[in-house]
């Protein structure tokens, strides 16, 4: 990439289930407004804001771009609403890049939300979910998320013999790191065994394979290296990829639906923007959408950070713990952390860039030091998938 947009800061709406009587006014208003004070500017300093929901049907808020810029105080400015379904804050950083890339704004604000756990019942949410497939073909006919991603697990365990043990190893890890988060929904100290007793939801997985439904917001400054304010360019982390790609919507379409060859599209392109030959031995952390714990072993492998098949056993050896080789998920991932989609792809930019720059939550920093760093998230059962590579300051 010819230009890298600098992260001037960024803030999170703790997600949760809210039953306080706040909404999607208060927090996108609290994300916003908190984003701009850790990037150290006024909301006059903003040219353009780039806004993130996975679906008007979880929030029944019509065009929301117009309502938020009222509420931060940023009527009169362009905005665009970018949805992706689970890869729709992803998608909206991918909107802001290209928005300081084009020259079309030097200083964006990004927003995610989600109003997804507290406003509509849960069948009613896993229905709205099934339609994020084919909604014809699949949703309708009463198909849900788990079902279409539990198909895809069975075909890699069936191929590369992965284990429901080591499934529950990635549920461990990810419940334990969202321990020392506060933004986190669900911290929880479990044992491998809690989660294989857990009841079964749709095999292989059970509830605590699952993600959590979160209510939440995230938003970030992004800007342009000519225009960041004086020392950011020293001390804040740039986004040197931005990757997009795509596969077959149907599982049945697929040669392979254990394997999420559009995942691995997209970090091919995003290497060749970063420089990186190798993903294997590239990145010093990584966030990734573990929307299932099969699905973030899917991810792993498919974005080149192990080879095809190894990632399960890795992970119980403790590849990719805190301390490990390579961590992933240190915020908690969608199961630890939550599953706001709109906002995920933001707080995970969000997460990495302060580990990248030293300054996130000490117990999970935990002394150690990144350079580079790696974002994934995908809609469907690794569909729309989006990809991006942050790099600090350096020297």
């Amino acid at each position: 990439m010819s230009v890298k947009p600098i992260i001037l800061g960024g803030d999170v709406v703790p997600f949760r289930r809210y039953k306080d009587g706040s909404g999607l006014r208060d927090w996108v208003r609290i994300a916003a407004t908190g984003a701009l004070a850790d990037a150290g500017l006024q909301a006059s300093d903003i040219d353009a804001v780039v806004i993130a929901s996975e679906t008007d049907f979880l929030s029944l808020q019509v065009a929301p771009g117009p309502l938020f810029l009222d509420e931060i105080g940023l009527t009169g400015l362009p905005v665009i609403r970018v949805e992706s379904g689970g890869a729709s804050g992803g998608n909206a950083l991918r909107a802001g890049v290209i928005h300081v890339m084009s020259g079309l704004a030097k200083r964006v604000l990004v927003i995610g939300y989600e109003h997804a756990a507290s406003h509509l019942g849960s069948g009613d949410v896993r229905q709205i979910y099934g339609l994020s497939f084919d909604a014809d073909l699949e949703g309708w006919a009463g198909a849900t998320a788990t079902m279409l991603y539990a198909l895809s697990i069975q075909d890699h365990m069936e191929r590369f013999g992965s284990t429901s043990k080591q499934m529950a190893a990635v549920s461990v890890k990810n419940h334990a790191n969202a321990q020392h988060n506060p933004w986190a929904h669900k911290p929880m100290q479990i044992s491998i065994q809690d989660v294989l007793a857990s009841p079964m939801v749709s095999t292989p997985y059970r509830m605590l394979d699952c993600s959590l439904i979160s209510d939440g917001a995230a938003a970030l400054v992004l800007c342009h290296p000519d225009a960041a304010p004086e020392g950011a360019a020293r001390r804040c982390s740039r986004i040197v990829a931005s990757a997009c790609a795509t596969d077959h919507i149907r599982l049945g379409d697929r040669i392979e639906p254990g394997t999420f060859h559009g995942k691995a599209r997209a970090i091919r392109d995003a290497c060749r923007q970063a420089g990186v030959n190798d993903p294997a031995g590239a990145f010093d952390v990584a966030e990734l959408y573990d929307s299932y714990t099969g699905a973030e072993l899917q991810g792993i492998e498919a974005l080149g950070l192990c080879p095809e098949g190894q990632a399960g056993a890795r992970g119980l050896d403790g590849e990719f713990s805190l301390q490990g080789r390579l961590p992933v998920n240190i915020s908690g991932g969608l199961i630890g952390q939550g599953g706001a989609p709109g906002a995920v792809g933001l707080a995970q930019a969000i997460t990495v860039s302060r580990l990248l720059e030293g300054r996130y939550w000490p117990e999970l920093q935990a002394g150690r030091s990144y350079q580079r760093g790696l974002i994934d998230c995908h809609a469907g059962v690794g569909t729309l998938n989006v990809v991006h590579i942050l790099e600090g300051a350096g020297p």
